[in-house]
């Protein structure tokens, strides 16, 4: 088990993989402080980008890759003591550039063998009863609002296909639906900005 960071993205929060499980709010563990820290969610401030210098964005691609890693390892490799690695990391997390810290999870393991992702084409009007519908199904993992013909793409993870039609049919309540079954996903890669490499853990 793998644990990350996580940073502003524009998409909807994403949710634990459960088999049918209820909600649950994301909490992670910071390697450079004591205990679990609930996850951060709030939006950066427009002026964030410039204000990040090279050492904060070597900081964020670290822990991207490891979000286990201590303040005394993280200050190590980019050259600073542990209290300044870890006035860095806790003035990246106010300020909504770091927004998490989350364990990832194989979801087969947890019987999840069913991976697929689902658009969906409604209206404005029904927007928010879709987006409704999302948040309270547990097998939508993750929802992206998009432009375009189609307003919406689920990603959605079950442990067998009959619970897939499920929830298809409920989604296309809403509007027509294209689902796809996705064969292999492959490791994210870290956000940098500027096409920059992320930094080497």
């Amino acid at each position: 088990m793998t644990t990350y960071a996580t940073i502003t993205s524009p998409s909807f929060p994403s949710r634990p993989r459960t088999p049918r499980a209820a909600d649950a709010a994301d909490s992670g563990r910071a390697g450079t402080r004591a205990g679990a820290r609930q996850a951060i969610d709030r939006k950066v401030d427009v002026t964030t980008r410039e204000s990040l210098d090279d050492i904060d964005l070597a900081i964020v691609g670290l822990l991207q890759a490891d979000g286990r890693l201590t303040g005394a390892e993280v200050g190590r490799r980019v050259g600073l003591s542990q209290p300044a690695a870890a006035a860095r990391i806790q003035r990246l997390e106010r300020s909504g550039v770091i927004t998490g810290y989350r364990a990832v999870v194989a979801p087969a393991a947890l019987g999840l063998s069913i991976h697929a992702v689902v658009r969906l084409r409604t209206t404005h009007a029904r927007l928010a009863q879709a987006l409704a519908l999302a948040a309270r199904t547990p097998d939508v993992v993750s929802t992206l609002r998009l432009t375009g013909e189609d307003c919406l793409l689920f990603d959605v993870h079950c442990t067998h296909a009959e619970r897939l039609e499920e929830v298809v049919d409920s989604l296309a309540r809403h509007g027509p639906v294209t689902t796809s079954l996705v064969l292999r996903s492959y490791p994210p890669k870290p956000l940098t900005p500027d096409g920059r490499p992320a930094a080497k853990t």
